[in-house]
């Protein structure tokens, strides 16, 4: 069975407070983009249950037994029976870009399983299993456009529909974790909402929807920054940091022509593979 993992976006992230548990509140939109990943399984024919993961593309192989599919695995076998799977995942997502690809691919893993064995899980009760791999993962069982709270796993419908614009993303090969941008990052819960802001017009965003994680990755990582202006001087609406980065995206009202010196970072987003 194949299915193709959706990247994300993060429209506006504000770092509301730091929870007791050590992470943080925030607000924000995750938005779907068609930029995937690809996994496959096959049930083993040797009958063995052993699982193994295969990963190619833009991400080495690492320890399969940290890759959150494995893990994803894992904790459906704790609640139902099923045989042996050889898993292969091919990375078109970046890895510590800020586009969800490793939820995104946890929860693609969920959902195949689901119904390829039959087990009646409905979107509640996989986004339940999701929540326990990562707190984006939910979002990335029915991947619809979504405002999100808590630590980005309660999530609720919002009207803004970015269908008739055109996102470009581009990836500067830099790598950020999560813990390094949270590190640098002081909750500031002052000022209109993001929900108040994202009623504005796109042409409006500029300045006012904001990610708090890129005043201190800008600091770490100028060439981040300088990519984000460089969007805005390509005649982007809108342009920001993706979660914790490393990518940036623009919004753009008609499709660009990118300067050669911009298109090399440039994922293609209308491929799937």
């Amino acid at each position: 069975m194949v299915v193709f993992p959706k990247a994300k976006i993060n429209i506006g992230l504000r770092i509301m407070e730091k929870r007791p548990d050590g992470f943080h509140n925030i607000e924000t939109f995750f938005y779907p983009v068609d930029l995937a990943d690809a996994l496959e399984f096959v049930v083993r024919k040797d009958n063995r249950r052993g699982d193994s993961l295969k990963v190619t593309g833009v991400m080495e192989e690492g320890d399969p037994e940290k890759n959150l599919v494995m893990k994803a695995v894992k904790l459906m076998r704790q609640s139902f029976d099923f045989p042996g799977i050889r898993i292969h995942l091919h990375k078109n997502i970046p890895v510590g870009a800020g586009l969800g690809g490793g939820s995104s691919d946890a929860a693609g893993i969920l959902k195949a399983l689901n119904k390829y064995f039959g087990f009646g899980l409905n979107s509640e009760e996989l986004r339940s299993f999701a929540g326990r791999i990562g707190s984006d993962a939910p979002f990335f069982i029915d991947s619809t456009p979504s405002f999100a709270e808590g630590v980005g796993n309660i999530l609720s419908e919002f009207p803004l529909d970015l269908s008739r614009y055109h996102i470009v993303i581009l990836y500067p090969d830099t790598n950020i974790s999560t813990a390094e941008a949270y590190a640098g990052c002081v909750p500031c819960p002052t000022g209109l909402s993001l929900r108040q802001l994202l009623e504005l017009p796109v042409s409006e965003w500029r300045g006012r929807v904001v990610n708090d994680f890129e005043l201190n990755i800008f600091r770490s990582y100028p060439n981040v920054g300088r990519l984000k202006m460089a969007l805005y001087e390509a005649g982007a609406l809108y342009a920001s940091m993706s979660g914790s980065g490393s990518a940036v995206y623009g919004i753009f009202e008609e499709e660009p022509e990118m300067p050669q010196e911009l298109a090399r970072y440039r994922l293609n987003t209308g491929d799937m593979l």
